[in-house]
């Protein structure tokens, strides 16, 4: 192909570019409402979030109290979301739904909301204030609309955001085990089985507490180790009754021999001293 031509077609479109730039540029320093607002439609259908929400930005304040208000909000609030501005689109599908919420927008713009609250979920290493705010959001929005054809969306999600606290809270656990504060593991690991017996690390808590009970009683003064490894003895019945097919069953036996061991040990000396 020419290499003038390419450079022409080159010079067109960046002259179309530049055009649509200035015209944009334009709208935004109009006074027209109704025109910005007509041209903040056409970004959107078109995809152009960015124009859609920076025209929309401006003009949905002024449209308050007449009839585009309603679609103004909550193409700005989708505009933003669509960006993946989250903080800004939870705020203006919530301002949606608490003006409009016979509106029959309302239950998207509830859901959308709950959806934003989700996109701030953090990674669970972090403080996840975020998280429980968003499962409320989702809790909410399941209780309102439970007819919804999201529901089954918003259900998944309110369990991936409480495995997410699961597993911070399991991490906390384990990290009493990683720093070898065994009976404050045992008590944290209890603590979690109680509260998530159905967490998918519920398991691997109930073999750690094992573990911490046993090496909570090698630790002890002599006078407590064998009430300790009793407790620890106990502990694994209730783990493999609990988990009869568990992958950390063969340690878990290791654990519960070793255990053994140090009780007859215990019991042999206790005859021998006696029988003095």
């Amino acid at each position: 192909m020419n290499k003038g031509f390419l450079n022409t077609v080159a010079l067109f479109c960046l002259l179309l570019l530049a055009s649509g730039c200035s015209n944009f540029q334009k709208l935004l320093k109009s006074n027209d409402v109704t025109k910005k607002y007509q041209a903040a439609l056409e970004y959107y259908e078109k995809e152009e979030y960015y124009r859609a929400s920076q025209l929309l930005d401006q003009v949905t304040p002024l449209l308050a109290g007449t009839g585009e208000s309603e679609k103004a909000l909550f193409y700005q609030a989708q505009s933003h979301y669509q960006q993946g501005n989250y903080i800004l689109s939870d705020a203006y599908f919530r301002n949606f739904y608490t003006t409009y919420p016979r509106s029959p927008l309302a239950e998207e713009a509830m859901y959308m909301q709950a959806q934003s609250l989700y996109q701030q979920s953090p990674s669970y290493q972090e403080d996840q204030t975020p998280t429980i705010t968003a499962i409320t959001a989702f809790e909410e929005f399941v209780t309102r609309f439970p007819n919804s054809e999201n529901v089954p969306e918003a259900n998944s999600r309110i369990e991936q955001l409480y495995l997410k606290l699961d597993r911070k809270e399991f991490n906390q656990a384990r990290l009493y085990y990683q720093l070898r504060y065994w009976r404050s593991a045992v008590v944290a690991f209890n603590n979690f089985q109680r509260e998530h017996a159905s967490s998918p690390y519920s398991e691997e808590a109930a073999f750690l507490k094992l573990e911490s009970q046993y090496r909570y009683a090698m630790e002890s003064v002599a006078s407590k180790q064998e009430e300790r490894f009793d407790e620890a003895v106990d502990y694994f019945q209730s783990f493999v009754d609990q988990y009869p097919d568990s992958r950390f069953k063969r340690n878990a036996e290791q654990v519960y021999d070793q255990a053994r061991d140090e009780l007859e040990k215990i019991r042999k000396n206790t005859n021998n001293q006696a029988n003095l």
